[in-house]
């Protein structure tokens, strides 16, 4: 029986257990795979009434804890939700398997042949706070990549996580699958997340999902390789010569649909030649829905604002507030999101092609958008099934971080006793 008190044992012997599945994983039967997720699937539609149970525990733990409305939003399952992971685990499922796929292939002067193809990072250590649904996700996209996977949630979602791991082992169980291959730390305790930043050698790329005092601390003490995003500052420039209807459909989207995602809107940017007009009619929107407008000098006479202050720019709300801001033209909005911007997700709202290229070309965040919802900007809608987070470095993986990403490549080189003269 493993000592869960002894933090530093538990976490060797998970990652001992993790890097055994990942040997077996690299070469497993793609429908092997699929059965897995499948069953997963059907493991948590059965079993509908016990996650409820487990999250309505985790619930009562995050009121009393005094969590955010918009953190407890995050928490919450309910059947549409759980409808939602049902859902994403068979999407997941369905895909091409990304392991061994030929990215590249060619033949060289000397007789070689060689092929460049997709192979598993290995272990992936996924550390996330009150979002139970990450945990089928990961486990789902790190299955169907060939990788081992350590999951640690948060204390908030440590019941919901739970019944949703046990429906994933169900579905490694029924496929003939190690068991190992998704492990979840068996305990609240912080030290899990200490020991885990620190296992090179055994963990192969840390993945943090959560706010910003998380990821920081993940991206500051971490000696493994990191996939992460610290904030979602998450931008829309409304063009001089943007659709109005479009317009305030997107903007309202964006905005309110659910305030508490990384790919919520954060800061609203209105070309000059269009702020009286269509920018005081997306203001008085926004009022009437509820969202606070902190609203730049021009734009805080109109009713409802209250003015912005220097810290509204370049801030994630992650709540029912905006900030709002007049600029000269696009190169203005531009130069505003490049200053205070997170390079996650931008958008612009305009039926002029030469400046959504415009906007395109000089900006250079993981996702850029045009007429359509930041709310988008997530893995299951870009057609992965789901993900496990946003990337917003520039190297390996950027934007949501799917199977493939979670794949590196090797070389395969074939020749007929060709030597190098």
């Amino acid at each position: 029986m493993r000592d869960e008190t002894d933090i530093p044992a538990m976490m060797a012997d998970l990652g001992a257990r993790a890097k055994a599945a990942a040997a077996d994983l690299a070469f497993a039967d793609p429908a092997a795979k699929r059965r897995a997720l499948e069953a997963a699937a059907d493991a948590v539609a059965a079993r509908e009434a016990e996650i409820l149970a487990a999250n309505d525990k985790d619930m009562a733990f995050g009121r009393d804890k005094g969590l955010s409305p918009a953190m407890l939003d995050r928490l919450k399952l309910d059947p549409a939700r759980i409808a939602g992971i049902v859902a994403g685990l068979r999407a997941v499922a369905a895909q091409p398997d990304p392991v061994g796929q030929v990215m590249a292939e060619w033949d060289m002067p000397s007789g070689l042949h060689i092929r460049r193809v997709r192979t598993p990072l290995g272990v992936i250590g996924v550390i996330y706070e009150s979002r139970p649904n990450v945990t089928a996700d990961a486990g789902a996209l790190c299955l169907k990549a060939g990788n081992a996977v350590i999951l640690r949630g948060g204390s908030e979602s440590f019941h919901s996580s739970g019944a949703l791991h046990a429906c994933l082992l169900d579905g490694l169980r029924a496929a003939g699958l190690p068991e190992d291959a998704i492990q979840r730390v068996p305990t609240r305790d912080r030290a899990a997340v200490s020991a885990m930043l620190g296992m090179t050698g055994v963990i192969d790329v840390i993945v943090p999902r959560g706010g910003k005092g998380l990821v920081g601390l993940v991206q500051r003490e971490a000696r493994v390789p990191v996939f992460a995003h610290l904030e979602g500052i998450v931008h829309i420039y409304v063009d001089r010569a943007a659709d109005p209807e479009k317009a305030l459909r997107v903007v309202l989207n964006a905005k309110t649909r659910r305030t508490g995602i990384c790919g919520a809107a954060e800061c609203l940017l209105v070309h000059r030649d269009v702020a009286s007009t269509l920018g005081a009619d997306l203001v008085a929107t926004l009022v009437a829905a509820g969202v606070r407008v902190h609203a730049d000098e021009t734009l805080a006479r109109l009713p409802g604002t209250m003015p912005a202050t220097a810290e509204d720019w370049g801030r994630e709300y992650l709540d029912m507030d905006i900030a709002a801001r007049v600029v000269d033209d696009i190169d203005a909005a531009i130069a505003h999101v490049r200053t205070h911007g997170s390079g996650h997700t931008d958008a612009i709202l305009t039926e002029d092609d030469g400046a959504a290229a415009r906007f395109f070309e000089r900006l250079d965040s993981a996702i850029l958008m045009r007429n359509a919802s930041t709310q988008f900007a997530d893995g299951g809608e870009f057609g992965m099934g789901a993900e496990i987070g946003i990337a917003t470095g520039k190297l390996h993986a950027r934007g949501p971080v799917g199977a493939e990403q979670l794949t590196s490549f090797k070389y395969l080189v074939e020749g007929a006793g060709t030597i190098r003269p």
